[in-house]
């Protein structure tokens, strides 16, 4: 947690982790990302079209890290789920993104990965309904091997809540995996009002990803595109906790049908660690 010098509040950088019986063995590591698996299917990942449409892509899967297994980062640390605010203490003001152009995508990236910039190429950008004062939105960016790598933006710099900003969350291919969790960011934005950002990644059994937040059982769209998702809503609350956490997101993802293949809210591994 980092406190805002401007209004004392705090901004909270929220992690998903490893099931609490794996988390035991990596207790005494710092963290960079985390990121945790769920759903069923083995499908391989979606990659942008050319129209930055969604098309199958024949990469073979990499490797799943049920087990909380690191690529280059700092490496994993003990789970828990985020902590839930009181189900009225907020109320989603706007959940609406939008498109970032090309060019400062580019500056975004480039700013973010340094030189390792001209390896990845952004399947989703978009920015946030409100910015905080450190940020205004997210860019999910992919390289050749289907590892994703999650920069937040401020106009057209980019950044990584991560060390080092490559610290890749591509663990989601293995047998049993649908949807993986990257980074989820909840920033003030002014008196009363924060901004939550997040993002992930889903295989092609998945045509629809949504976000409900804390105990409304109101869904919201995400970003998505190249295998990737993105979300941010603008929260306002009454609360006068300097320690506010906010609500807690929940992913749900939807077969082409309309069928809902993965709840969040349902998942084993959050309620063991819950």
């Amino acid at each position: 947690m980092k406190i805002d010098p401007e209004n004392n509040t705090v901004s909270l950088r929220r992690r998903w982790g490893v099931p609490l019986g794996v988390a035991t063995g990596v207790a005494g590591l710092s963290v960079a990302a985390v990121t945790v698996f769920s759903g069923v299917g083995d499908a391989k990942p979606l990659l942008a079209g050319p129209a930055g449409n969604p098309s199958s892509a024949a990469a073979s899967p990499g490797p799943s890290a049920a087990q909380g297994s690191t690529s280059g980062g700092a490496g994993t640390e003990p789970s828990s789920a985020p902590a839930s605010s009181a189900p009225d203490d907020f109320t989603v003001t706007s959940a609406t993104t939008t498109p970032i152009d090309s060019g400062t995508v580019s500056s975004i990236l480039s700013s973010c990965l340094g030189p390792d910039a001209s390896r990845f190429d952004a399947v989703v950008a978009v920015r946030a309904p409100i910015a905080s004062q450190d940020a205004d939105g997210v860019v999910v960016a992919v390289d050749s091997a289907d590892q994703y790598v999650q920069c937040e933006s401020k106009g057209d710099k980019g950044s990584s809540p991560d060390s080092p900003p490559t610290f890749i969350n591509n663990r989601l291919w293995g047998t049993g995996r649908m949807i993986g969790y990257f980074n989820t960011v909840l920033e003030p934005a002014g008196k009363g009002r924060y901004v939550m950002r997040g993002a992930g990644h889903y295989t092609s059994d998945v045509a629809k990803v949504t976000i409900s937040y804390g105990d409304d059982p109101k869904q919201y769209p995400t970003a998505m595109a190249g295998g990737a998702f993105v979300y941010a809503a603008a929260l306002s609350t009454d609360s006068t906790d300097p320690r506010y956490t906010g609500p807690s997101p929940y992913v749900h993802a939807f077969d082409a049908s309309g069928k809902e293949i993965y709840n969040q809210m349902k998942d084993p591994q959050f309620s063991d660690v819950q």
